[in-house]
């Protein structure tokens, strides 16, 4: 049940609406991250899920301050705070356009009102429920999701007038089902940046992630833990491949009824929705209860997380009820925020923002960790924060020289580089002191 809902929580509305979109500028080559997607939750599986057991940890944080000292824990989880809300806030962002076009538009509401009224609805059913309501909440969620992507599927094979056989030879015919890249080293879409992106992307959105970790963490055992972690890193190849296999068909509906392709691959569902709702009415009504579904199994999840974290992490009074419903109070009005501040500054595809984002923001946490996984030294404790913020902004200075002078523009490797800069710094600070303490060996 773990493994399933959280192929929900991690695909949300952005992948129902970003991913098909792919396919008119990249082709299926992000099936390349998908599979790096699968090392890396062995990866979780079999090198940070036995640490975390071991140490009995109620956040994942602590591992940084037991090992590396105080100002390297809360830094750490600042920045989980930080990816996550930024991350969950871009997310839900998806959720309330696509009901503000499909719904609130035809009523009158302002955005405004309905970011409120979505966050507030799920600020209703997470106040009392834990980890074991979410757990449940997301299968429920997720089988939402599916059965809406198999119904749109349908909808557009039958528009086109094909028999499922008929579909999978169109789609395999496609110039854009191209998968693999390996002869241009250059391309953001080379297979090695792909998979190796796929691998980080996973090890810290899910491995470094107090949301995604503490949902494995109450699986019975650690065996149990790790085959739900393999199962679900096995699931989200075809989940994907679904997502982009209903992007080549739309492509194809489009050239089969002279209708041009909308600019931004964001938009190619729905504005399929929007023109054959009149006609068929129930697509648009499969494609709101899909979005909807998504964006609620990720969010709900991210907003007890994220209020958890704080209360444990950062006020360090676990157990505090009180607190805990003030912090949830106040982590949905910063929610609302950072919704309203991303409609007003995305410019990319919305899956790209998240991977870029995600770069900057997680990056810092993978050199954090792998510093305390893969070495036996202490660290200068007081310099780490600075090392941390440091770090993000060297990169995008570095990114931003790079592509004015040579014309390229990091993708997702982004997150290797910010993470090796910040393991990097911190070995240069170390403190030649050696301590025992759990790590990889």
């Amino acid at each position: 049940m773990v493994a399933f809902g959280m192929v929900g929580a991690s695909i949300s509305g952005v992948t129902f609406v970003s991913v098909p979109g792919m396919v008119t500028r990249i082709d299926m080559t992000y099936l390349q991250t998908c599979l790096g997607f699968i090392l890396g939750y062995v990866l979780v599986a079999f090198v940070l899920l036995p640490l975390y057991y071991r140490l009995n940890l109620t956040s994942i944080y602590s591992f940084l301050g037991q090992r590396l000292g105080q100002r390297s824990y809360k830094t750490g989880a600042s920045f989980f705070l930080v990816s996550k809300m930024t991350g969950a806030a871009v997310r839900f962002y998806v959720v309330c356009i696509i009901l503000q076009r499909f719904v609130f538009d035809t009523l009158g509401l302002p955005f405004v009102l309905t970011v409120i009224v979505m966050v507030l609805l799920i600020w209703i059913y997470t106040r009392q429920g834990g980890i074991r309501t979410l757990v449940f909440t997301d299968v429920l969620q997720t089988v939402c999701l599916f059965s809406a992507l198999l119904m749109i599927i349908w909808e557009v094979v039958g528009e086109l007038g094909m028999t499922w056989t008929d579909a999978v030879v169109a789609v395999m015919d496609d110039s854009k089902s191209r998968v693999f890249v390996f002869d241009d080293w250059l391309s953001k879409q080379n297979f090695w940046k792909q998979f190796l992106s796929g691998v980080f992307i996973v090890i810290v959105m899910t491995g470094l992630d107090q949301d995604m970790m503490q949902k494995n963490l109450t699986c019975r055992s650690m065996r149990d833990a790790q085959k739900n972690m393999c199962t679900y890193g096995v699931m989200f190849v075809p989940a994907n491949l679904l997502f982009l296999t209903l992007g080549v068909l739309l492509t194809q509906w489009y050239a089969s009824n002279g209708i041009a392709e909308p600019s931004a691959g964001d938009e190619l569902l729905p504005t399929f929705v929007e023109k054959i709702s009149d006609a068929i009415p129930l697509a648009s009504y499969f494609f709101v209860i899909g979005i909807v579904a998504a964006s609620f199994s990720s969010a709900d999840s991210a907003l007890t997380a994220l209020t958890t974290s704080f209360c444990v992490d950062i006020c360090q009074r676990q157990g505090d009820e009180q607190l805990r419903k003030r912090v949830h109070m106040g982590m949905a009005v910063v929610f609302i925020l950072f919704i309203l501040i991303f409609r007003m500054l995305n410019s990319t595809s919305i899956i790209d923002a998240i991977y870029i984002l995600c770069s900057y923001t997680y990056g810092p946490l993978l050199g954090l960790f792998a510093y305390g996984l893969l070495t036996k030294w202490k660290t200068n404790d007081k310099l780490v924060p600075y090392i941390c913020v440091v770090s993000p902004i060297f990169c995008y200075l570095l990114d931003w020289l790079v592509g004015t002078y040579t014309g390229y523009r990091f993708g997702y490797e982004l997150l290797m580089l910010n993470g090796a800069l910040t393991f990097i710094a911190l070995l240069i600070v170390r403190n030649t002191q050696k301590v025992e303490y759990p790590s990889l060996s």
